[in-house]
């Protein structure tokens, strides 16, 4: 049995909900579509049919996330980068490029920050020696999203952190007038601060941060 995304859909609208629809395409300035379903019973439908079907290949992966990509309902998206975090059996090196595709295409924070937290943090684990020839890329890109996640993807890291690539891709960033840019900034650095309160402290005395990226750097730091 394959992923087949039309029994996918035919589970989604036996829980659509046309008002919660409503109220997620405006928290997400109607930019997506939505069915509307709540995020733990989606997770369940769409958990059950990884489970159910599976996928085979890192080939098959790739088709299937892509797949789901093009369609409309923003809950696709969801399914699409929990495929990849689910599927770790499946990543080779080349896995870093399925992940570019998701950021750069429908990107919105949401589905960016989760493939940070659940692909990229584990991805550059699993292939240290990829971390500079990829996140460098984002750094310099002209695409903010790629920016973001080079900024976010250590954000669980905490002793692991190299608070010497962070530095540098924050300061690269850091006359960004993109506010996504300038939270990116805030939260990366307030994460860390959960792991050296002192680092993070000295950093945002020693550079002029955009007052948003400062707020949110010391929002933890008393």
């Amino acid at each position: 049995m394959k992923f087949n995304i039309t029994e996918l859909e035919e589970r989604f609208l036996l829980l659509a909900n046309p008002d919660n629809a409503k109220g997620a395409e405006a928290y997400m300035k109607n930019q997506f579509k939505f069915y509307g379903i709540y995020t733990t019973e989606r997770r369940k439908i769409s958990n059950d049919y990884i489970k159910e079907v599976g996928i085979q290949t890192a080939k098959e992966l790739d088709k299937t996330v892509k797949a789901l990509w093009k369609m409309p309902y923003r809950e696709y998206q969801y399914v699409g980068q929990e495929l990849i975090a689910f599927h770790k059996k499946h990543w080779t090196e080349a896995i870093i490029e399925l992940a570019e595709f998701c950021i750069v295409n429908k990107s919105w924070w949401d589905t960016v920050d989760n493939i940070a937290s659940m692909i990229l943090g584990p991805y550059f684990q699993l292939h240290p020696h990829q971390i500079i020839p990829i996140t460098s890329k984002w750094n310099n890109s002209n695409n903010f999203w790629l920016q973001r996640s080079s900024i976010m993807f250590q954000k669980s890291y905490k002793q692991k952190t190299d608070t010497v690539l962070l530095a540098k891709y924050i300061l690269n960033c850091n006359t960004s007038k993109e506010f996504f840019i300038q939270k990116a900034i805030g939260w990366a650095l307030r994460e860390y601060s959960k792991t050296d309160a002192e680092w993070v402290t000295a950093f945002v005395s020693n550079h002029q941060l955009a007052p948003l990226s400062k707020r949110e750097a010391l929002r933890l730091i008393s």
